[in-house]
């Protein structure tokens, strides 16, 4: 049996003075510390010329801000646990000031909330000072931006930790919806039976953003929406519907089966892709006034395996879209024989499951259901099967946490993302242009021919009327 992982005895973030610290990193390790699951040493690491007041005090906005009711005590005894080093990431010298901070820690985490080119830099100077040794890496995807550099930072990674201490965050891998999709699946017997071929018509997978790219311009002009967001967290989506069971009761089992989804996934082609950009992406700051990346993506999967061969996975996600939110549906085939005139719909999907992703969290079962009277017809209702739970922990807490644990049951494992990346590599750089789109529409009237059976484009909707009860 494998031994209990050791808990980190430091955690060291590179990248302290960013916006991914201020926004999620703070509040969640200040809620880890109302928890009593933080009492560690915490060095923020950075490129700023700061004080250490200076960086609690930062630390501290960012508590604030977030709304985290919690005792000035908690707050004040984790500040004091704080320490501050400035320096260039590629100095030996700022790792030689890292060693002299953590003093006698034995098993560092470093948590590189950095950009992912100085990923390589940082963990070869982490494996040269002598800080590698026992400690673990946290690694913010995306992790490469094609299958070559997937694998060389893999490799880079690889060279200096053991593949156990290597952590790769993707944060919708932490959402409590997300891993709920694991559980109903497993936990119900009712699904299996129909969970094919035989019974599934097709399944899509929506992420929907009100917003734009905002201050991200910079960022969104190196990825576009293909490698934000539909080669990491949607395919994670994809690989959690579609595995077959896992043949044991531990992390690694359900890894190894979603990297054999992921493996059989068809590469894309360019006819299976339609990128859209809309009206206005052109004059965000720092974006190129002719540019040609996508802030839109709709695309037609195909997993070749017994269980899934012919059906269609339609994935799509959007910027400037009429609502953020993430939905799953998964159609299920009309009745063989049309016993009723309604029996198969003239409009909308016929049977579904519905998971309701974000922002919150429900699982809707859609039958049809006579109406009162002598004709044999009826409309078709969605049962509400679950309701989000007040209490649950934001991804940022329970990954951290976990990390910190030495537990990687909800990270994501180097088969994977390099199987995921040989899936869009294709499309990366051979692809058709843009079709600009309007805000607030649901994207370029082209992704319609994505569809090639089902009902069409199934949209999210508004919390207030997403569910129609029995």
């Amino acid at each position: 049996m494998k031994s209990k992982a050791s808990r980190s005895d430091a955690l060291v973030i590179f990248g302290v003075t960013g916006d991914l610290a201020h926004k999620m990193i703070f509040p969640a390790l200040i809620e880890l510390a109302k928890q009593g699951d933080l009492n560690i040493p915490v060095v923020g690491v950075a490129r700023s010329e700061w004080t250490l007041a200076e960086l609690r005090n930062r630390i501290a906005e960012s508590i604030e801000l977030s709304g985290i009711e919690v005792e000035s005590q908690v707050i004040a005894d984790f500040l004091g646990r704080v320490r501050y080093v400035s320096g260039e990431y590629s100095d030996p010298e700022t790792f030689v000031k890292i060693r002299g901070v953590l003093g006698g820690s034995k098993r560092p985490a470093h948590y590189l909330a950095i950009p992912p080119s100085l990923f390589p830099d940082v963990i070869r100077e982490l494996g040269a000072s002598g800080l590698a040794e026992g400690g673990r890496v946290i690694v913010e995807k995306p992790f490469g931006r094609d299958l070559a550099s997937a694998r060389e930072l893999n490799s880079v990674a690889e060279s200096v930790f053991p593949r156990d201490s290597i952590f790769r965050i993707d944060h919708y891998l932490g959402k409590e919806a997300i891993m709920n999709i694991l559980y109903f699946r497993f936990a119900n017997t009712f699904l299996e039976p129909i969970w094919n071929r035989n019974y599934v018509s097709s399944v899509q997978i929506t992420l929907s953003e009100e917003f734009g790219v905002g201050k991200r311009g910079q960022f969104y002009e190196s990825a576009g929406c293909l490698r934000d967001v539909v080669e990491n967290h949607l395919f994670q989506i994809v690989a959690l519907l579609a595995m077959e069971p896992p043949g044991a009761r531990d992390y690694g089992a359900v890894h190894d089966e979603k990297a054999k989804v992921l493996r059989a996934m068809l590469p894309l082609t360019p006819d299976d892709l339609v990128r859209g950009q809309y009206e206005g992406y052109r004059n965000e700051p720092d974006v190129a006034k002719d540019s040609d990346v996508e802030t839109y993506c709709a695309l037609r999967l195909f997993i070749d395996s017994w269980r899934w061969s012919g059906v269609p996975w339609y994935v799509r996600s959007g910027k400037c879209l009429p609502v953020t939110a993430t939905e799953v549906l998964v159609e299920l085939k009309p009745p063989p024989q049309k016993l009723f005139a309604d029996s198969q719909p003239v409009t909308g999907p016929a049977n579904y499951l519905r998971f309701r992703l974000s922002p919150n969290a429900s699982i809707g079962l859609a039958a049809r259901v006579k109406r009162a009277g002598k004709e044999y017809v009826g409309d078709q209702k969605e049962l509400y099967l679950l309701e989000e739970q007040a209490a649950a922990k934001s991804p940022y807490d329970r990954l951290i946490g976990d990390a910190i644990a030495g537990d990687g049951a909800l990270f994501t494992r180097e088969d994977a993302v390099e199987a995921a990346w040989m899936v869009v590599d294709p499309v990366l750089s051979v692809h058709k242009p843009v079709c600009i789109y309007k805000r607030r529409s649901w994207g370029p009237k082209e992704a319609d021919a994505v569809i090639v059976s089902g009902s069409g484009w199934h949209n999210p909707k508004m919390r207030s009327d997403a569910v129609s009860m029995l």
